[in-house]
């Protein structure tokens, strides 16, 4: 026992002195072990008869301090069970770039903002307005059905300006985002924008904890004025060798892109560059007719988060923490390349004030992206060739520099609410 006890004694430096010529009465004991075990020690124990003995060291040892070390061994012991339970949930919240979990529950959670909706802040003529609300219903119902630990987290942004919900009663629109990480994926941000038949957006990105080498599940379905719709569902690769990281899910994406011809169009070069984080495999459609929302997207849509997942939890996370890194490093220059390049930067200004707008973007949707100095471009972005440098984001989504990945991983938050070092 005595070979535990010097383990003990590490833990609690104050329980060596028990073992002096002259001990620390038990009381003594108790109070100092108290004071490292959150006083787990029940103090019906104070009262058992002792005697006094000698050890075999020659030394006069108080057996009333041996009795209390016997019970600290056992609570210590217990106390230590109790956190290996719980080391799973560790390591998860100080994995990179995972933020505080919110001190809400997933019922709350997912209630939030009065969600989900089931009439428009707009003006509509249809019998269903909100038309994306069915992917926004099906996607959280699968993420609590399918995903391990799934926990609602906190997006507060660095000017403490909430941007859960924002509405503007003149122009008739409001937009609600939800937060939530589980073991699989870090982060897993949703966002629906509702104006009524003028507009209406449901916008999703999923982001694999970073000891998965994997693409980011990013997903984009507009409406204007129930005439124009756009949809882009995708695995975006996060390297720019596509044999690296898109070339080897494409048979696995290729089948189910294979049945929807609606869905097998080309992205403009207007906002983004389709070489940078965007896959050959990608779901992408213009169309006018509504009818293949329901027809195509819907069912195309949840094939691929299923099988997005699937490729998530039949991947071995890496153990290396120069992988881990990398994989890290490369959804931020995921961000900063999306944040500089959001083609609705200038709706949200609009509708919700530059400010609101700036935070949303940068600490919300794509949260491991670099503030600029000058602030975010509202204006449209030019041509791929043409757009980076000037804003201080790294150019045609290549590496964040140094200096850049060290402040901003110092922006993210782990488990417990400190930054990162």
């Amino acid at each position: 026992m005595l070979s535990v006890a010097a383990v003990v004694t590490t833990q609690v430096p104050t329980l060596t002195s028990a073992f002096s010529t002259t001990p620390p009465t038990a009381q003594r004991v108790i109070t100092s072990y108290s004071t490292h075990t959150h006083h787990v020690i029940d103090n019906r124990r104070r009262s058992r008869p002792v005697s006094s003995s000698t050890t075999s060291l020659g030394q006069t040892f108080n057996a009333e301090a041996m009795v209390e070390l016997e019970d600290i061994i056992s609570d210590l012991m217990e106390v230590n069970n109790k956190e290996s339970s719980s080391t799973s949930n560790t390591l998860l919240s100080s994995s990179l770039g995972r933020s505080t979990p919110s001190p809400i529950s997933m019922e709350e959670a997912t209630l939030a903002h009065g969600m989900p909706w089931d009439t428009t802040f707009g003006r509509t003529d249809e019998t269903n307005p909100l038309l994306y609300m069915s992917f926004w219903d099906w996607q959280l119902n699968f993420m609590q059905e399918s995903l391990t630990n799934l926990h609602p987290i906190e997006c507060a942004t660095e000017n403490d300006i909430d941007v859960s919900y924002k509405e503007n009663k003149d122009k008739r629109a409001r937009i609600v985002n939800h937060c939530y990480a589980s073991d699989e994926y870090r982060k897993i941000r949703m966002t629906y924008y509702d104006a009524g038949d003028s507009v209406q957006v449901f916008n999703s990105v999923w982001y694999p904890d970073a000891k998965y080498n994997l693409p980011v599940l990013g997903i984009d379905l507009l409406s204007f004025n129930r005439k124009r719709y756009l949809a882009i569902v995708d695995f975006q690769p996060l390297h720019q060798d596509e044999d690296d990281h898109a070339t080897p899910y494409e048979h696995i994406l290729q089948p189910i892109k294979d049945k929807y011809d609606n869905l097998k169009g080309r992205m403009s070069s207007k906002f983004y560059d389709e070489t940078q984080f965007f896959s050959k495999e990608m779901l992408f459609a213009r169309f006018e007719d509504g009818k293949v929302v329901d027809e195509d997207l819907f069912p195309a849509f949840k094939s691929y988060v299923k099988t997005h997942l699937d490729l998530v939890k039949n991947t071995s996370p890496s153990s290396d923490p120069q992988d881990v890194q990398f994989v890290f490093d490369r959804q931020m220059a995921y961000d900063t390349y999306s944040a500089d390049r959001d083609p609705a930067a200038g709706l949200f200004a609009a509708m919700f004030g530059k400010q609101w707008a700036e935070d949303f973007i940068y600490d919300f949707l794509f949260s491991l992206s670099e503030r600029s100095e000058e602030g975010l471009n509202f204006a449209p972005p030019g041509p791929p060739g043409q757009r980076g440098d000037s804003r201080g984001g790294p150019p045609q989504g290549g590496p964040p520099p140094a200096a850049h990945a060290a402040k901003k991983q110092k922006k993210v938050l782990t488990g417990n609410g400190m930054p990162l070092p």
